[in-house]
């Protein structure tokens, strides 16, 4: 009877523990390192500088080092990942602020409006999707010209 018992216990853990973990995989992206190695995966060849996560959770937008971006959505139980190239996406803003459309030229399915935890984020993506994005430690250091007398 006891071992029994202790093999219904483990069935009720295993359950347990398995519907949790996939209530997270619905509720997309719980962390950033998560994002990450989907994305290196996906795309092995690319040094990711930054990401931000939509408000929702189901879309992260990645900075690159050459000042490309990437995109990724959760699809219920996989991860699309996509390398935007230059030239190949358009953005408007949405008017709450905090969030913008995308029409990604190249990738149709992705096309969505996208929102963030708050304006400051939004535009600094939207900045990555246009490749304007210039941050402080990209800035070069001013140089000093002065006569010297």
């Amino acid at each position: 009877m006891v071992t029994w018992g202790i093999v219904f216990a483990l069935i009720l853990a295993l359950a347990y523990f398995s519907s949790r973990m996939v209530r997270q995989e619905d509720d997309g992206f719980q962390d950033a390192g998560l994002a990450i190695l989907e994305f290196g995966r996906a795309f092995p060849q690319e040094a990711i500088r930054s990401l931000h996560a939509t408000a929702d959770g189901k879309g992260v937008f990645v900075r690159l080092h050459d000042n490309k971006a990437g995109f990724m959505r959760s699809m219920r139980n996989h991860f699309a990942c996509h390398l935007i190239e230059p030239g190949t996406v358009r953005v408007r803003p949405l008017p709450s602020g905090r969030g913008f459309a995308v029409e990604f030229l190249d990738a149709p399915f992705h096309n969505g409006e996208f929102t963030f935890v708050n304006a400051g984020i939004a535009a600094e993506v939207s900045l990555w999707l246009l490749g304007n994005y210039v941050g402080h430690a990209d800035l070069a250091p001013e140089t000093v010209s002065g006569a010297s007398g």
